[in-house]
């Protein structure tokens, strides 16, 4: 939580990392980034700051309260940062390869259901939880360019 005043700098003891296979497709890596973030909301209300409104009144909708830090690894160390996510049971969403070849929800959960968790053919995986813990998580992986 922050307790910053309004003149400090806001730090956050939470991160949300999203990490993405490194040969996606420029566009893949959009999709898959839009689609793994947009289920952290709903699941963990806290990471959701407040509206918006510009200086004619006029309002948008909130987004995250605090940055998204984007990753790229090799497909091994996308494995690997699931399974450490799992063993400390942070929210995660995942994105596989076989969700390029669905057009819907359904269907997409369908895929991710249909395949044992240690056969997962991770092309994202996005988690949230104290800085430490998801560094740990995403150790082995570099920023996005």
């Amino acid at each position: 939580m922050n307790t910053a005043s309004p003149l400090e700098p806001i730090r956050f003891d939470t991160k949300i990392a999203v990490l993405l296979r490194a040969d996606l497709e420029p566009w893949q890596r959009l999709n898959v980034t839009s689609f793994l973030v947009s289920g952290l909301g709903t699941q963990i209300p806290e990471v959701i700051g407040d509206p918006y409104e510009d200086a004619d009144g006029v309002p948008y909708l909130p987004m995250f309260r605090q940055p998204v830090l984007v990753f790229e690894a090799t497909k091994e160390t996308l494995t690997t940062a699931h399974t450490r996510a799992l063993s400390r049971s942070l929210p995660r969403s995942v994105f596989t390869s076989d969700l390029f070849g669905t057009g819907n929800d359904r269907d997409n959960r369908a895929a991710v259901r249909a395949v044992p968790t240690a056969e997962l053919d991770l092309v994202g995986l996005a988690v949230y939880g104290p800085k430490n813990a998801v560094d740990k998580v995403v150790k082995g992986a570099r920023m996005h360019p």
